[in-house]
């Protein structure tokens, strides 16, 4: 079943970078991306709304079940031996800081960049998921795990070296940077994310974690954007905002829900989630109609092959 979730979360993520893409297209970054956490968190109100009138969430001092898979008279959808409901809070609010982090530079830099060259960089994270294990779980990468990294690396490099043709230097250009930075926050946000899952169920993560985003970038709509707004890019409205959060939300819960199965595999689910690069690719190579798609095609290769490598060596 998780597996079935993760695949279905990485088609839905392929549409959400296009929409991205889309929104984006000569458009002010924050407040798309603020825009972007109302409607998500709009969409996932009825969890919010909820686990506030729930007794667990509004009597101090109450601790949550045992994890069980269910919870009673509990904040709704949480099971977690002896954590208190501010704690469970805090976990959402860090997944939500780590997570924001990434969208910033990666919507930065997925505006200034082709997206036929940020859907492979990011599909790296799974790369990244697997050294992080080894370095912070003391996971250890097998033979085919490995091939599939070394691959990863060589696609990055032929990816430089092709993108050079769109004058996009990886060294010099700072939206590389940006999208490596989204990236590299991406996959801690993968590793948490296994790590609170076993506590927490998708909707009630889901639900605040968009919640406590919107006010973040509530704050830096007031403090950063508005004051500047009539000397930085305008905004302008596009229903392909609203699309973003559609395909988000429901990527999301499909991945999340992913993580609650207690057999499911970071590793993985999060490699298979950067299958949506082949969707992202496909729809930047026919809706925004992008240039050098045979060299970047044979770099997307490489990353596949690699993927499918980890894949093999991770069952």
């Amino acid at each position: 079943m998780w597996l079935a979730l993760a695949f279905l979360s990485a088609t839905l993520l392929g549409f959400y970078d296009t929409a991205k893409k889309a929104a984006l297209r000569d458009n002010a970054v924050i407040p798309v991306l603020f825009l972007n956490t109302v409607f998500s968190t709009l969409i996932f109100s009825p969890f919010i709304i909820s686990s506030l009138c729930d007794s667990g969430f509004l009597t101090a001092g109450t601790t949550l079940t045992p994890a069980s898979g269910e919870a009673t008279d509990t904040i709704v959808g949480i099971a977690s031996g002896g954590m208190t409901p501010g704690k469970a809070h805090l976990m959402v609010f860090a997944k939500s800081c780590i997570v924001l982090t990434s969208w910033i530079f990666g919507y930065f830099g997925l505006k200034h960049l082709p997206i036929t060259i940020v859907g492979p960089i990011n599909a790296t994270r799974p790369i990244m998921v697997l050294l992080g294990a080894m370095l912070i779980f003391g996971e250890r990468l097998n033979p085919w795990q490995w091939g599939g990294v070394i691959l990863a690396m060589i696609s990055l490099l032929l990816l430089s070296r092709s993108s050079k043709k769109e004058n996009v230097d990886f060294v010099h250009n700072k939206w590389i940077w940006f999208i490596a930075v989204s990236a590299l926050t991406g996959a801690c946000s993968g590793l948490y994310d296994k790590h609170i899952m076993r506590f927490l169920d998708a909707s009630f993560v889901q639900g605040w974690y968009n919640f406590y985003q919107m006010i973040l970038m509530g704050v830096m709509m007031l403090a950063l954007w508005l004051p500047r707004r009539h000397s930085t890019t305008p905004f302008h409205w596009s229903w392909a905002i609203l699309m973003i959060s559609i395909f988000i939300s429901a990527a999301d819960y499909a991945y999340l829900s992913a993580l609650r199965q207690p057999d499911s595999m970071i590793s993985v689910v999060s490699l298979i989630r950067r299958g949506s690069v082949i969707v992202s690719f496909l729809c930047g190579a026919i809706l925004f109609k992008e240039r050098n798609l045979r060299a970047k095609a044979l770099d997307l290769a490489f990353i596949l092959v690699g993927m499918i490598l980890i894949w093999i060596g991770s069952r």
